[in-house]
Formats: structure tokens, sequence, C-alpha cells
């Protein structure tokens, strides 16, 4: 009988090195971007800064579909909203159809510092590409997603 260390090296060992790699570069690139931010004087964490993003391009958005465009779960989403609305980033307003639903909007505060991390962030992607050249980039983003579509097949 072979250790269990060994049978679980066995197979798929490629796979494994890379979803690793993956998570580490995830990793390494929220600490550059909360670097960036840090030098530029702006506080605002990973999963603010996620929240902002998603404001911007989707005003209005349920924290549902918040909760499920960051992969957050609701108690974690519910805990950073409370902390964007306390720095007077966003805006929660009732539905007139059911008071109980609330959208979330980014506050004329939110816009401005998103307006101030925009170009800081086209910045670093910008470097990034520089650096590694677009046909690698959408290279490896092709790739990547035929990865996803064959994990969803799974």
């Amino acid at each position: 009988m072979q250790p269990k260390s060994k049978i679980m090296a066995e197979g798929g060992e490629n796979f494994r090195d890379f979803l690793l790699q993956m998570l580490q570069m995830r990793t390494a690139f929220r600490q550059c971007l909360q670097r960036t931010l840090k030098r530029e004087d702006i506080h605002v964490t990973f999963e603010m800064l996620q929240v902002l993003h998603c404001l911007w391009h989707q005003p209005g958005a349920t924290q549902q579909a918040l909760a499920e465009r960051t992969l957050k779960s609701k108690a974690s989403l519910s805990s950073l909203m409370n902390t964007l609305e306390k720095r007077g980033y966003v805006e929660r307003r009732a539905e007139l159809s059911d008071r109980r639903n609330k959208r979330v909007f980014l506050s004329p505060e939110g816009e401005r510092i998103w307006r101030k991390i925009l170009p800081i962030l086209n910045g670093l992607y910008a470097r990034f590409e520089e650096r590694f050249g677009p046909d690698l980039l959408c290279s490896m983003s092709s790739n990547l997603m035929r990865m996803h579509d064959e994990l969803e097949k799974m």
C-alpha cells in the first residue's frame, strides 16, 4: 500500500500547481494594489474596491447582486456595506414598490473616490500589459476561459 502523500501527489499535479500559482498571483495582485493605493493616500480595502467597481458599472444594484458579483457572503457584504456607508461612499435606498428591498448607489463622495482610484487602477493594468504584452495576456485569458468552461461542464 502506498503512503497517503504519494497517492495524493499522483495525477493532476500540474493542475494543482497551476491553481496554487493562480491563488498566489491573486494574493500578490491584491497586495500590490493595496500598496499602490496606500502610496496615493487612499485607504480602501480590496473588498471595498470590488463593491465600488460594481456600483460604478451597475448603479442601484441590490446587496444580493453585489454579493454574487463580489463572491461574498451576505453577512460579510452587509458588514462591508455598513463600513462603506459610514465612510460616506454609498447610499442605500428603499425601492418604491417594496421598501424592504434596498438598492445601493455610490454617493457623491463614493464617485469622487472612485474617480481618484480609476486612473491608478488603469495605470497599474497598463504597466502589467506593457511588461507581459497584450498577446500573452489575451492567450492566458482565453485559456482561463476554456478551463472555466470545462470545470462548469464537469
